[in-house]
């Protein structure tokens, strides 16, 4: 539903894009995580036509967004990083202009402004001008003007920066509605925790294209864990083989963390080494130990692995 294919976009001497690939399914929710700089938001300009890139190609339900932006566009819901709105503008009013935009009309308008914002939590500010909202309501108003028409294709770049918990809840809840109605997501966050809420897929960017891509699982499966162990600070410390005192480093006061591929083999050698646990935690690898590891490779060298 959305195709990505070579896209290349400098400024001056910086590479903003460099071959960037993307494809994501009807249904499917995407997570596309990164640094900064990575070339996150320059994507998510040139799908809306904001930014014309250098080389490449953008289909969105197999419409060129390069011949027909217009057809395009039709098909889009965008939430953009920067907050965007008017501030002498109600609720309702930017919720109708953008139903409006859409192609819907009257009684459809009324009935689109009032289900996304009930869906949103908005209902009691419709009629406030987005200058008298609190930060999370312009936060939900944004997104709600993104999913005004059931767009076929959601462009979500940080959604809920500085959201409160209850604006977070709202918006995941309502991303989680449209994939399951059969909308593309792109969901662009530093916050890894709402991808595994959201079950979404990883698409990982670094230096102007993807490194790797695929589900959660498959990305984490082969990096290391971590074993946790708080010791008895009146009992010695253990000794432990060479080979495991390479992978520990400490953990406050009186714990190790050993990094780990194989948990039970390891803490099985460092309890016969003489440990003395008060406590001993295992932790599998996660999305933090994902972007650490290939935002620690060397630029140009991770391959693309797991293809969704």
């Amino acid at each position: 539903m959305l195709a990505a294919e070579g896209l290349r976009k400098r400024y001056g001497g910086r590479a903003a894009l460099d071959g960037f690939d993307l494809r994501v399914r009807p249904g499917e929710i995407t997570g596309l995580i990164g640094h900064n700089g990575a070339g996150k938001t320059t994507f998510v300009e040139v799908v809306t036509g904001l930014v014309r890139p250098d080389s490449g190609r953008v289909e969105v339900c197999g419409i060129s967004v390069h011949d027909r932006p217009r057809a395009a566009r039709a098909l889009l819901g965008v939430a953009p990083q920067e907050l965007a709105l008017y501030p002498t503008v109600t609720v309702r009013e930017h919720l109708r202009l953008f139903a409006g935009l859409v192609g819907l009309r009257r009684a459809a308008v009324r009935r689109c402004v009032e289900s996304v914002a009930e869906e949103l939590m908005l209902g009691d500010v419709l009629d406030r001008r987005c200058a008298v909202l609190s930060g999370g309501q312009r936060r939900r108003t944004q997104a709600a003007a993104a999913l005004v028409g059931a767009p076929q294709v959601l462009l979500l770049d940080e959604p809920t920066a500085g959201a409160d918990p209850e604006t977070r809840a709202a918006l995941l809840a309502a991303v989680r509605a449209r994939a399951a109605a059969g909308a593309a997501v792109v969901y662009t966050t530093h916050y890894l925790p709402e991808l595994v809420d959201l079950d979404a897929t990883l698409a990982v960017a670094r230096d102007g294209r993807v490194v790797a891509r695929g589900e959660r699982a498959a990305l984490t499966r082969d990096l290391p864990g971590e074993i946790r162990v708080t010791l008895d600070p009146s009992a010695p410390r253990p000794d432990l083989p060479e080979e495991l005192r390479a992978r520990t480093r400490p953990f406050g006061p009186d714990g190790l963390r050993v990094a780990t591929r194989n948990p039970p083999a390891d803490l099985a050698a460092i309890l016969g080494a003489g440990c003395a646990p008060t406590a001993v935690d295992v932790r599998r690898p996660d999305l933090d130990d994902l972007y650490a590891a290939l935002a620690a490779a060397a630029p140009g060298r991770q391959e693309v692995s797991d293809a969704a």
